[in-house]
């Protein structure tokens, strides 16, 4: 039997750059028949991919493997046609069947137009190709657990038809996923020591209803890290409510929390649904919870002890079912200390703690981070970057006083303002927190192999950016903002553009 792969080419084939530098990656192509193996491949080419197939037939054959390469031309003029999709393939695969009567065929998709993958799924699932369908993962997916190439199988019994009815599915309590799973699904980013073994923790804590507090600085992923022990709860997934406790008005921190009655005060012109009763069955996260008022954090401590929840005009309180995940910031030895956190309610919070690092302590993660960031602000662009290693190098030195959150911030603004494919170190826009210091005090230390022309060549052109992006691209309120001549800031811009270009 003649094992046979049937794939569209698309722009990432044969070759694909990467997200550091000029360094080039496989395509999915290529990584699937470096993983599998195969006795045929054919080829289906657009107009718009000509070139590209040839190219991709060139390299496998190039790997010396004797597989036969095919490529057989498709004439879309929209390749995101639908119809004409279905007559192309429908068409090829008629004489593909003749051709090769004992062959075992497999489609990947993961090549070619979301509409050419929608066909292929629709012909092997109606039964006019009986095939498998296979897809190459992207690198950060790939763990042990899942391979580089996953594979569906239409033809066997894996996908049963589902007729439960509507009250058994509501009734289904929800399967927990894996940890790992669970992690890849949220984003999260990282495998320095500290920040699995803080991983661990939730993981290990998630599965009971005991609160659990999380302790770290802004920006650190609290609220992330709270979103991963629901995952992990077997709570229904859509109950999760994120309540910001520093944002709420004091005199409007009750009814908030606990909801109101129509009438119970002036102004309450209609019912409102407290927090606990919008996270009954769920998780409540409660982030910075060491601002509540006093107060509140005795009425808080009373619904975890017993969990009854007092809506404001209720005259009876009455029973919830919610998990309690709370964050803070703060140094709350020294918010008990002040009398400003209550000692009652840390202890009853403090049933769980996990202690998220900060950046600056997982140097190592920084890169991932960097690169996943990357990532995702590709997918918006026309264009998309990818950072020098120079770059990258800048980024894992910085020591980031805003976390995570502030890397997030310095990639997406530094890519969106750049004019280059690959950031150099002095493209990344990365703004130093509101201080009063001496910001002299901040400038190098001379040492050999210093350029002094280099430093100030790189800082002019950090303000001038800054300044341009702080007048919203307008270049005559940057030049005012720096004190220079608009031409004087048009000429730089202007130089950017034709380096850029050439």
């Amino acid at each position: 039997m003649t094992d046979v792969l049937l794939t569209f080419t698309g722009f990432h084939d044969p070759y694909s750059k990467g997200l550091v530098g000029q360094e080039e990656q496989l395509g999915p192509i290529l990584s699937l028949v470096s993983a599998r193996t195969f006795e045929r491949v054919v080829l289906f080419a657009t107009p718009n991919t000509e070139d590209r197939t040839t190219e991709t037939k060139a390299e496998i054959e190039k790997r010396g493997s004797g597989v036969e390469v095919e490529i057989r031309n498709v004439s879309l003029e929209d390749p995101t046609d639908y119809a004409a999709i279905f007559r192309a393939l429908r068409r090829h695969i008629r004489e593909l069947a003749e051709e090769h009567p004992e062959a075992s065929f497999s489609i990947a998709v993961a090549s070619g137009t979301p509409q050419m993958h929608a066909c292929w799924v629709l012909l092997a699932a109606s039964g006019e190709i009986p095939a498998k369908l296979l897809h190459v993962r992207p690198p950060r997916f790939v763990t042990k657990d899942r391979p580089l190439v996953g594979e569906v199988d239409l033809t066997a019994n894996e996908f049963p038809s589902v007729r439960a009815t509507t009250t058994e599915i509501e009734a289904a309590p929800e399967t927990p996923p894996d940890l790992n799973v669970a992690i890849r699904q949220l984003g999260i980013v990282g495998d320095h020591p500290a920040m699995n073994a803080a991983l661990e923790m939730a993981g290990t804590l998630a599965s009971s209803d005991a609160p659990i507090l999380i302790r770290g600085e802004t920006g650190t992923g609290k609220e992330l890290l709270a979103r991963l022990v629901h995952r992990l709860s077997g709570r229904p997934s859509d109950i999760f409510v994120a309540l910001n406790c520093a944002a709420i008005p004091p005199d409007l921190v009750e009814s908030i929390l606990f909801g109101h009655k129509k009438g119970a005060f002036t102004g309450a012109t209609s019912n409102q649904t407290g927090k606990f009763d919008l996270a009954d069955g769920g998780t409540l996260f409660l982030d910075e919870v060491a601002e509540l008022p006093m107060p509140m954090q005795a009425k808080l401590l009373r619904v975890l002890q017993d969990g009854m929840v007092e809506s404001i005009g209720e005259p009876k309180p009455h029973q919830v079912n919610v998990r309690i995940v709370a964050a803070t910031n703060r140094d709350v030895a020294q918010s008990i200390k002040k009398e400003k956190f209550r000692e009652d309610l840390y202890y009853r919070l403090n049933v769980g703690e996990v202690i998220l690092p900060p950046l600056r302590e997982r140097r190592s993660d920084i890169p991932k981070l960097a690169l996943h960031v990357l990532d995702r602000v590709n997918a918006t662009m026309r264009s998309p970057r990818r950072l020098s290693q120079e770059a990258l190098a800048r980024l894992q030195s910085h020591a980031w006083p805003g976390n995570v959150r502030d890397l997030e911030n310095v990639i997406e603004r530094s890519v969106r303002l750049s004019r280059d494919s690959v950031l150099a170190a002095d493209d990344l826009l990365i703004s130093e927190p509101v201080s009063y210091a001496d910001p002299l005090d901040t400038l190098p230390e001379p040492q050999p192999g210093f350029a002094l022309d280099e430093f100030l060549s790189s800082a002019r052109k950090q303000l001038i950016l800054r300044a341009v992006e702080i007048a919203g691209g307008n270049q005559s309120e940057a030049a005012r903002l720096l004190g220079m001549t608009p031409q004087a800031v048009s000429k730089f811009m202007k130089k950017s553009d034709d380096y850029n270009r050439s």
